[in-house]
């Protein structure tokens, strides 16, 4: 009798496993999208770039200050007559001054920086809105391919199981005929070591399937112990993509080549503020003060002061060593990196698109035909098995036709998952993968 300790633990993981729970794409995604760590950082730094939009910010408000101090001063003195005559002395001669002001400088003025780094916060707050959608995007995108790489190791554990099941049943039969003595112990042998053979690699496919679900569990957030089925059994694709609509997308949605365009755009804002150095300055400063004097000597016991002030203060930088014009002329080379960024970008789009949507095509017919391989396979094996039965085949070839289907299936299920990758990374590019939460 053989012990069948690896199929034994099968039956045991398999048992467990019957009782997860099933999740599909859509709640992964969703869970995932609220509990992230990288997101929720991107979620916060786009929070800032919105507190940062301000009019104090940019500089069109004033600055205010109180300030107020006290002040105690002990002197002694020695006066001489210039006539001569006795000296005149003056000791511990203490005066205490209290003072307080409110002041306020404004920049009414200074070439239009102002209004340039208020338009500036708002492009850098759009940057931030880009960045998490960028974020947000890939997330989607390398949520759902691991999605779709743990639907595949399922699919995967499942063939295995069939190709356990199969020899399995060439052992039983090579038992009953090794009994009767009308096979050898060498067919015997063999029969056990496919059997082991395919016991272990359907228990290395629990330890592929559980580090694929670990990821998942990392991706979402959560417990990363949490044990769960994906509600797939299948490997399904959109054969219905059109080329013409998803590259007109991709060239005005894509978030990569929006946010190189608003590099640009700041770059012009940056060359624009160098610019209002071209331009005079006027500021307005402006103040209410209050002293307050204590004499314990002299004419007067006490003194006090009060009113406000006010002045405007106008200026223009004749000369700072050929400094602003050197500044000005690099920023306007970088304006042209930008642009040729840009340019590069989209080039650099069209180039990936091509080969994706290619790729996609590709994979598409090779999965068609391994949907054929497959039913020769399927009935390929059938034909063996009724020859084996009979005594008319070998136990090697009948191997050779198991492992022939075990091949097909595999070949079937790469090609529909990499068929899935591209369709992802299509809709990623064109900016709508966000239709997987849909």
């Amino acid at each position: 009798m053989i012990k069948n300790v690896p199929l034994l633990l099968f039956l045991l993981l398999a048992s467990a496993a019957s009782a997860q729970p099933v999740m599909d794409l859509q709640e992964c995604l969703r869970i995932g999208l609220e509990n992230n760590y990288d997101l929720r950082i991107v979620r916060n730094e786009e929070l800032i770039s919105d507190n940062n939009v301000t009019l104090g910010n940019a500089g069109f408000l004033p600055e205010v200050s109180l300030n107020s101090g006290y002040n105690l001063r002990n002197s002694n003195s020695d006066q001489y007559p210039a006539e001569g005559g006795e000296a005149i002395e003056t000791r511990n001669s203490n005066t205490q001054t209290l003072d307080a002001g409110l002041n306020l400088n404004w920049t009414l003025f200074e070439g239009f920086r102002v209004q340039t780094n208020y338009q500036r916060l708002k492009e850098l707050q759009t940057v931030g809105e880009l960045n998490t959608r960028l974020a947000v995007e890939e997330f989607i995108a390398n949520l759902t391919a691991e999605y779709y790489n743990y639907v595949q190791q399922q699919i995967r554990l499942g063939n295995l199981q069939y190709a356990v099941s199969l020899s399995k049943e060439r052992l039983r039969i090579v038992e009953a005929r090794y009994q009767v003595g009308s096979l050898s112990r060498l067919d015997l042998q063999q029969a056990k070591v496919d059997f082991n053979a395919d016991s272990s690699l359907l228990i290395q496919q629990y330890e592929i399937l559980n580090s694929s679900r670990i990821r998942l569990n990392e991706m979402m957030g959560g417990d990363v112990e949490q044990h769960f089925l994906a509600k797939d059994t299948t490997i399904l694709f959109d054969t219905a993509l059109s080329k013409e609509e998803l590259f007109n997308r991709a060239m005005q949605h894509n978030t990569v080549l929006l946010l190189s365009g608003k590099n640009k755009t700041l770059s012009e804002l940056d060359l624009k503020t160098l610019r209002s150095r071209n331009y005079p300055y006027l500021r307005l400063n402006a103040g209410y003060g209050f002293t307050h004097y204590n004499y314990n000597t002299g004419t007067f016991d006490r003194q006090r002061t009060w009113g406000p002030n006010v002045g405007l203060t106008l200026g223009y930088t004749l000369f700072d060593g050929f400094n602003r014009r050197r500044e000005q002329k690099n920023a306007e080379i970088t304006v042209q990196n930008r642009e040729l960024q840009v340019e590069r970008n989209k080039l650099a789009l069209e180039s990936d698109f091509s080969n994706m949507w290619m790729a996609y095509q590709n994979n598409m017919e090779l999965t068609n035909l391994e949907i054929e391989s497959l039913e020769n396979a399927e009935l390929n094996y059938e034909i063996a098995m009724e020859r084996y039965k009979i005594g008319d085949l070998s136990g090697l070839e009948l191997r050779e036709a198991q492992n022939s289907l075990l091949e097909a299936e595999q070949r079937l299920l790469t090609a529909r998952y990499n068929t899935k990758l591209y369709e992802i990374s299509l809709l990623q590019i064109s900016g709508k993968v966000g239709e997987y939460l849909e």
